[in-house]
């Protein structure tokens, strides 16, 4: 289902008495990261707590502090870093909405605008007098601003202009609509979007409502002058500005008659208006920090000084190691002006603002002995500034001074190293992987064993799976810091690719090939099951192994993704019956299912006592105990959202162990009753991804795999370069699910829409010759896709650049990662040509863990060679395979790619 952001306009991001709660209700502080240049692996990250209010003491300066910043400068520098930091911060600002008088006076105007600096689009569409009903109508031809793009039947899409008036001295972006004083139309109903973020802004979390008639006022979310008033305050609170001029005086006979007001009788129209609303929205803020050590000869001390561009109000929060294992201690005095302990495990220090007042530092004194310097960055009460996930860390002895000191990037005359010493390196690298698998790999046989569990304690199994945690810990930090293609088992090139039976739950054997088997439209059939049905022996001699189908319970919406009863099964697709029918017909050709399960949130049967709707029905009759407390429309008596909340319907408090039994045994169900092999997990955004791992371990699914959707990283409407914070959203989910699921990679969707509709193809290769998309960081749980029932058939939310289709397909279907085929595609004119890539792609045993090496990555053309077997290029730039041992015959061709086969 769709995912864009909703945000209310109120919604002000400042909170005075910011309040806490432990992890057992699901409290997740914010991190944000930042990238060193050469990352320093911190294997224990110390930070995981909730930060109360501290037992602060505070610490007084030593005196020597001056005669040390005195002599920093003269002593002998062995380490000196600077760290790119990356944060978020939220800027205020005006959504104006202006009706008067256009330059035709017998016309009015209706102008929408925002004060912020983004890429706007207005959503809007009209009502008709005599409509009944929430429902939008298009509005007519003539209304619509140049440049305007219709939505479905409903809707129309306006970008807004750089206006030629500022808003309180900031540049600001409008839109006009002219409107016809004599027309039918009862209101205007729109919704901002910001492009750049994804991000939706509505009127308490429904649409805006402009009325051109006076009877519609009584609605909440109407933006306007009311009939008859000098202002009208309405729900949004107080306005700024608002200016009204009626022409005639409402009478109290006429406002009593408004309940009963016939749809067809003339109405008194709304006269000009003005009002400005607040606006919030989060941008993003480059800075860093640069950290420098120096032993001072006399004392024999290491002298370490930060200097940073952040606000002088942050904090650090340090401490120091004594060896490899960095466990946070407290170091001996003297220490930095505005110190205080922090639960006698680390120091906070205010930092110190420069002269000038650009930036802010400190300088710490540090005995001899210590093996490494920790800190992290703690800007308010709830975000923190990590070194890509982890502490910083900064080494002391001089043992570790190789591995921190600054690489220079050479320049282009500069001398590389030779193949040998990067084989070398590659063997070390190799070789200390290998050893933590292989730790791992005999914890885990000696935990698992009888014998053991038999003659061991309690407490020395919680001690091993301890070093299992931190040993796993330390392997994905390798991965997170290297950025490697990842691939779980080394292949030689000459042995003959065997698929295992299994890797981990939901994770399935690597060589899965998945069809999306619906569109948007396919639930108006009535029996899209056995149309379905009728078309598994297709599917399965085009090569496809897994089939994704609909949502299958009772729903308020047709398609299915506003469940209400999760045990009624029978849905506008078909009955119970024909869905186990298909499942089995499916099986029969080999084909595993996947359901389609929406566990983030969940329609209402009743009302409560205030007349919300948050009272459920059906076998799962739960109260609002169920519900978050955090989403205002739905008040919810559960625990906060641990992740983002979807406005549509009420949000499900996975916290709730009751729910969590509920929703185990109604999977459980599915999987026995209806025959279902895994699942497609809609929303995830919406919850942490560690109950997605208890729901996985409860059912053991042959694949699992989330709906991950969010906006990527723009800069002043350009789409950057380097997504790496986008997929790492993504890996941090899979992560959280401890593996067991994989994500659909809308990284590298974003990315290729964007190389293919500029001709940039130059975007398909990182900073490191690596895919950039999260294929190119853990393509074992990227499920790469081109195309889904959202994003494209008759939505079209994030249509893919049209008729380079089967260019993105010959980069799914060569590449690792699980690719993904939607079903409209299938069925149309690509048919023969999807048929040839899925033949190569089998042929070739290409699997989700295959090897790519990017051979060209220019304006015009991407190329790349996967597992020495397959080349592909897309684009409309010339590319051959480089001549060698392997003969390259062309396999496969169509606009703009080919692709070739080694002999």
């Amino acid at each position: 289902m769709s995912t864009v952001r909703i945000e209310p306009l109120l919604h002000y991001y400042r909170r005075e008495k910011p309040s806490y709660r432990s992890p057992s209700k699901s409290f997740k502080l914010s991190f944000l990261n930042a990238l060193p240049k050469k990352l320093v692996y911190n294997g224990r990250s110390f930070c995981n707590f909730q930060p109360p209010t501290p037992r602060a003491l505070t610490l007084r300066a030593a005196s020597t502090d001056a005669a040390t910043v005195e002599t920093f400068e003269s002593t002998d520098l062995f380490f000196k870093e600077t760290f790119p930091l990356k944060r978020t911060e939220v800027v205020e600002g005006k959504i104006f909405v202006r009706l008067d008088h256009g330059k035709n006076a017998k016309n009015w105007m209706l102008t929408v605008g925002c004060s912020l600096p983004g890429k706007w689009v207005l959503h809007w569409g009209v009502s008709y007098v005599d409509d009944v009903g929430s429902e939008w109508d298009q509005p007519p031809s003539e209304m619509r601003p140049p440049g305007s793009i219709p939505i479905k039947d409903y809707a129309i899409d306006t970008p807004l202009n750089k206006s030629a008036l500022p808003v309180g001295g900031d540049q600001s972006h409008e839109v006009k609509i002219d409107v016809k004083p004599n027309s039918a139309i009862a209101a205007i109903n729109f919704v901002l979007k910001d492009e750049e973020t994804g991000a939706w802004y509505q009127h308490r979390g429904r649409d805006f409502r402009v009325p051109l008639v006076d009877y519609l006022q009584e609605d909440d979310n109407v933006v306007g002058a009311k009939w008859g008033l000098g202002a009208w305050p309405g729900a949004l609170g107080k306005l700024s500005n608002v200016f009204v001029k009626a022409e005639s005086s409402h009478s109290k006979d006429q406002d009593s008659s408004n309940e009963s007001r016939d749809p067809q009788q003339k109405t008194r129209r709304v006269e000009e208006f003005y009002e400005e609303l607040p606006i919030a929205k989060e941008i993003s803020v480059n800075n860093s920090a640069t950290v420098s050590v120096r032993k001072c000869p006399e004392t024999a001390k290491n002298l370490l000084c930060l200097e940073t561009d952040l606000p002088d109000h942050v904090v650090v929060h340090w401490g120091v190691c004594r060896d490899d294992s960095k466990r946070w201690e407290i170091p001996a005095a003297p220490h930095p002006p505005e110190t205080v302990v922090f639960k006698d495990k680390a120091l906070r220090t205010r930092l110190q603002q420069k002269e000038g007042g650009k930036g802010c530092w400190a300088l710490f004194t540090l005995e001899e002995g210590l093996a490494g310097f920790l800190f992290v960055f703690k800007l308010n009460e709830s975000t923190w500034l990590k070194c890509a996930g982890n502490d910083f860390y900064i080494p002391l002895s001089s043992s570790n001074h190789s591995i921190a000191l600054p690489r220079e990037v050479p320049s282009e005359d500069a001398k590389v190293p030779d193949s040998s010493t990067e084989a070398v390196q590659e063997k070390k690298f190799t070789a200390y992987t290998n050893g933590i698998i292989n730790e791992i790999r005999n914890l885990v046989s000696d935990i698992s064993s009888e014998k053991n569990q038999k003659t061991k304690s309690k407490e020395a199994q919680e001690s091993i799976l301890q070093e299992i945690e931190k040993l796993a810990s330390e392997a994905y930090s390798i991965f997170r810091s290297t950025v490697p293609t990842f691939t779980e088992e080394a292949i030689s090139e000459t042995e003959e690719l065997k698929a295992p039976a299994k890797i981990c739950s939901g994770t399935g054997t690597g060589f899965e090939i998945l069809c999306q088997g619906f569109n948007w439209e396919s639930h108006k059939t009535g029996r899209w099951y056995m149309e379905l049905q009728s078309k598994a022996a297709e599917l399965s001699s085009l090569g496809f192994t897994v089939i994704w189908l609909p949502p299958p319970t009772d729903s308020v919406s047709p398609e299915g993704y506003m469940p209400k009863d999760l045990y009624n099964l029978n849905s506008r697709y078909g009955n119970i019956d024909e869905l186990k029918e298909t499942v089995r017909t499916f099986h029969k050709v080999g084909i595993k299912v996947l359901g389609d399960a929406v566990l983030n949130h969940r329609c209402a049967e009743y009302q409560n006592q205030n007349g919300i709707w948050n009272i459920f029905g059906g076998r799962l009759n739960w109260d609002d105990r169920a519900v978050v407390a955090d989403d205002p429309h739905f008040q919810g008596r559960g625990n906060k959202s641990s992740g983002e909340c979807f406005h549509a319907a009420p949000n499900i408090d996975h916290s709730q162990d009751f729910v969590r039994k509920d929703i185990k045994e109604w999977l459980q169900w599915l999987r026995e009753e209806i025959g279902y092999d895994g699942w497609r997990l809609d929303f995830v955004r919406g919850f942490w991804g560690g109950y997605v791992k208890d729901y996985i371990d409860s059912t053991e699914p042959y694949f699992a795999v989330g709906e991950y959707w969010d906006s990527l990283c723009y800069t002043y409407g350009e789409m950057d370069h380097n997504q790496d914070a986008h997929r790492q959203r993504i890996v941090d989910w899979i992560n959280a699910t401890n593996g067991t699921a994989g994500a659909f990679d809308v990284t590298t969707k974003g990315i290729l829409h964007a190389a293919l509709e500029k001709c940039e193809y130059w975007r398909l290769s990182d900073q490191k010759g690596k895919p950039p998309g999260v294929l190119g960081w853990w393509p074992s749980r990227a499920v790469t896709f081109i195309e889904n029932h959202d994003t494209g058939s008759t939505q079209g939310h994030w249509r893919f650049p049209h008729d380079k289709e089967m260019q993105g397909y010959a980069y799914i279907l060569t590449h690792p990662g699980t690719p993904t085929v939607f079903y409209d595609h299938i069925f149309s004119h690509y048919h023969s040509e999807i048929k040839a890539l899925l033949s190569l792609r089998n042929r070739n045993k290409l699997n989700c863990r295959s090897r790519v090496k990017i051979t060209q990555a220019e304006r015009d053309v991407y190329a790349a060679i996967i597992d020495e077997k397959v080349a592909v290029k897309i684009g409309p730039g010339h590319y051959e395979p480089p001549s060698g041992p392997q003969r390259w015959s062309k396999s496969a061709e169509g606009r703009d790619y080919k692709v070739w086969e080694a002999s």
